[in-house]
């Protein structure tokens, strides 16, 4: 079966990619790569999550990551290997960091919570941007220029749809989504 979403599992234990592939093909489109040279063929703009190990012949996992954000490819990469982060990993634009072995729970729990993150991400940029321009405009502007444009009134309207299709879980325990959704409630206030 196959979802909407589509994963990209990198790591040269053929087992592993194997297991990865049955434990989320139920749900998503899985990808398998067994090199970084495989996952860079493989890599488009279609891959929304990457799983990565970080130790692989060949091309690491660390400079598939690098190759993955030269390239400017849009998706999350979650770094799941035997490696124990140490301060080495501080300079690397991953998005989650697991050490292996990985349960089937988690392993379904980080690939939600990163296609979680990208709809959030999306939601909330359109927002800022908008919240932006108005910002713009109204620090600007007396109300008396607001009153009478268009442009404005048109701004306005847009940033309360977006406002309202942005559905914020009430509770989280994703850290990244709290300090996100802790950014966007900023951002609200200094508006109002």
């Amino acid at each position: 079966m196959t979802g909407d979403h589509t994963v990209l599992v990198v790591d040269d234990e053929q087992a592993i990619t194997d297991t990865y592939s049955e434990l989320l093909d139920d749900r998503y489109t899985v990808e398998v790569a067994n090199s970084g040279e495989q996952a860079l063929a493989t890599l488009s703009e279609g891959i929304d999550v990457v799983l990565l190990d970080r130790r692989m012949p060949g091309m690491s996992g660390d400079e598939l990551l690098e190759e993955i954000r030269a390239r400017g490819v849009d998706c999350r990469v979650v770094m799941i290997t035997a490696v124990d982060p140490d301060t080495n990993i501080i300079g690397m634009k991953f998005d989650e960091y697991l050490v292996k072995p990985v349960s089937e729970q988690q392993l379904r729990e980080v690939v939600e919570r990163m296609l979680t993150r990208d709809h959030l991400d999306q939601q909330i940029q359109r927002m800022v941007n908008v919240a932006s321009r108005l910002a713009t405009l109204e620090t600007k502007l007396d109300y008396e220029q607001l009153e009478c444009s268009d442009e404005y009134d048109r701004l306005r309207s847009e940033f309360d749809s977006l406002r309202a299709e942005v559905t914020l879980p009430e509770e989280t325990e994703d850290e990244y989504v709290h300090a996100t959704i802790e950014k966007l409630d900023a951002l609200l206030s200094e508006r109002q």
